[in-house]
């Protein structure tokens, strides 16, 4: 079989996902079941792989499968908990008085606060959170999706406290001879997690720092009266005060502590900051820019609930501080969790460890499955989705909350993990079965690396540039950055080994890319329009962020090429192979 078949066939099973997502619409609860089947007949069929090791390749996608809707749910679980604890009105409530600036709020509300809504939960969260918050304050409801999609970016490579990186890198990448190149060179998957984390926040941060710029500035040119850029130019010096007091802490605690923590520690610490100037006016200007007036909207601004969302009651009184409380508690077990140091000694013997070490050490293991030499395991008290469970509990205690919307909670949030797990439990074994194909009966390369292969032969050396836009297309049909990841992260690395890149660089610009095309997903638009109910006019909003995102592909893609071929970038693992 020829290396352009081998890749072609490949190419099958994701090729056939995306057409039928995006050529037929095809809801993806149908089109991601089709693309497993499709991924295993071309394993059985072409790569002569045996069936016992398919069957064992889908159970460890199960057990990933759990690991990402167990984050999944604990994060969802604890917006919903504060929306009915009324925390989520206090944080609203906050944010009024500080400017009637539109400019200033959207730097505020959506930038800042949209992007830590998305660390601490992620999945098209921001939008369902932000997008109803701006049309409350009084913007349109087109501004407010436009503006939704757009905070999908920078801070989504590591939403939902990690997530694409600590499940969608991890076991996009986690095949056998994958993590025998690391411990050939004395590293672990965390090791190596973290190297791509501190260069993702960097390409991040390169591109992210004007993202404020953008979405001000294509406000004020769609919804403005004048339709002007210049207008939303003006303000300039605050907005990229907003990009860097969010981007400099994200490098930082991207750089020190994991992917944990970007976001979700980034962007409070930059709201403080950019709340605590506008409040005092500095480096705003002397005007203040406003919509038109209300009669003069345009009927596709409008969806008809701005009115309605305006007048939402608040909910129960809960200061702000409270509020806020059980996101500093969040981050604060986080980092304790994480933490080398300091050991503790529990039940009163025994020698001391680090919480985390402990909490790992709760672990659920198949081991050699089937007689595959296929292993699957989770650690369900280290995923951050224990962790949002223990803050949920503590929520409930601190806000008084009766047991009854406790469930109520539960119940919302479960239809939501529902809906993801359908898609979830065929996406996630597909990807195993894609990595696992290294070992079958046609002497074949796996087949990400089949693909891979063929790229490196007939792309070359100006790969870096296109790494990004691979994960954006990943993100676009999937709509998620942590599905893009798993499908295209092995892909990604065996083309870096090809062309004796670094392995990091390439797999970071495929993260970072993904988060990118989250602006563009058409699963996060329809998402986003449904909450201020706007459904059906989801081109007109794509047509505008594919902007923002073009240019962040293409900062992306120069960042790339010069790390690659200027900087020369390497990694412990170039060569290994």
């Amino acid at each position: 079989m020829s290396p352009g078949l081998q890749a072609l066939l490949a190419l099958f099973p994701i090729a056939l996902g995306g057409v039928l997502l995006v050529g037929f619409s095809v809801p993806a609860k149908k089109a991601m079941p089709a693309a497993y089947v499709a991924a295993a007949a071309v394993a059985f069929y072409a790569w002569d792989m045996e069936l016992l090791r398919i069957i064992a390749a889908s159970i460890q996608g199960l057990f990933l499968s759990f690991d990402l809707l167990f984050i999944i749910f604990g994060a969802i679980l604890l917006l919903h908990t504060l929306e009915r604890s009324g925390g989520v009105g206090a944080i609203r409530r906050s944010f009024n008085g500080i400017s009637d600036d539109r400019r200033v709020q959207v730097v505020i509300v959506a930038w800042l606060f949209g992007s830590f809504i998305e660390g601490a939960a992620g999945f098209g969260t921001p939008a369902a959170v932000a997008a109803p918050l701006l049309v409350a304050l009084g913007f349109p409801a087109a501004t407010a999706v436009m503006l939704g999609m757009m905070v999908q970016s920078t801070a989504v490579t590591f939403g939902a406290v990690g997530t694409p990186i600590l499940v969608g890198v991890q076991g996009g990448l986690g095949g056998e001879s994958f993590l025998a190149d690391l411990a050939a060179v004395d590293m672990t998957m965390l090791d190596y997690l973290k190297l791509v984390t501190a260069k993702s926040v960097l390409l991040h941060a390169t591109a992210g720092v004007l993202m404020p710029t953008w979405m001000v500035v294509m406000m004020t040119r769609f919804f403005g009266k004048n339709r002007s850029w210049t207008e939303g130019l003006s303000i300039l010096p605050f907005t990229l005060l907003g990009g860097l007091a969010f981007t400099v802490p994200y490098v930082l605690f991207g750089t020190f502590l994991g992917p944990e923590f970007p976001s979700l520690l980034g962007a409070p610490v930059g709201l403080a900051i950019v709340v605590y100037i506008a409040r005092r006016g500095w480096l705003l200007p002397k005007d203040t820019w406003d919509f038109p007036p209300r009669e003069s909207w345009e009927d596709d601004w409008i969806s008809g609930i701005e009115d309605e969302l305006a007048d939402v009651p608040e909910g129960k009184n809960i200061s702000t501080p409270l509020a806020w409380a059980p996101y500093a508690i969040l981050g604060a077990l986080l980092v304790w969790t994480r933490a080398p140091e300091p050991g503790i000694r529990f039940f009163g013997g025994g020698e001391s460890l680090p919480l985390g070490e402990w909490l790992r050490g709760f672990q659920v293991e198949w081991a050699d499955i089937l007689g595959s030499s296929i292993t699957a395991a989770t650690t369900p008290m280290y995923l951050p989705g224990f962790v949002l469970l223990v803050v949920v509990a503590i929520t409930a205690v601190l806000h008084g909350m009766k047991g009854s919307d406790v469930a109520d909670a539960v119940r919302s949030s479960s239809k939501v993990l529902l809906g993801a797990g359908i898609v979830l439990v065929f996406t996630v074994p597909m990807v195993r079965v894609y990595i696992n194909s290294d070992v079958n009966g046609a002497e074949l390369l796996s087949m990400p690396l089949a693909m891979a292969d063929w790229v490196a032969n007939n792309v070359g050396q100006v790969w870096p540039f296109f790494a990004g836009w691979t994960g954006a297309l990943g993100a676009f049909i999937a709509g998620s950055n942590t599905v893009s990841n798993l499908m295209f992260s092995a892909f990604q690395f065996g083309v870096a080994e090809r062309l004796a890149m670094s392995t990091v660089m390439i797999v970071s610009l495929q993260a970072v890319g993904a988060a990118a095309g989250n602006m563009i997903a058409i699963h996060n638009v329809v998402a986003a329009s449904a909450t201020v109910g706007l459904l059906g006019k989801e081109g007109a909003t794509l047509r505008k962020t594919v902007l923002p995102a073009i240019y962040y592909l293409l900062v992306v893609g120069v960042l790339g090429l010069v790390a690659v071929h200027w900087i020369g970038v390497t990694d412990p693992l170039m060569g290994s192979g």
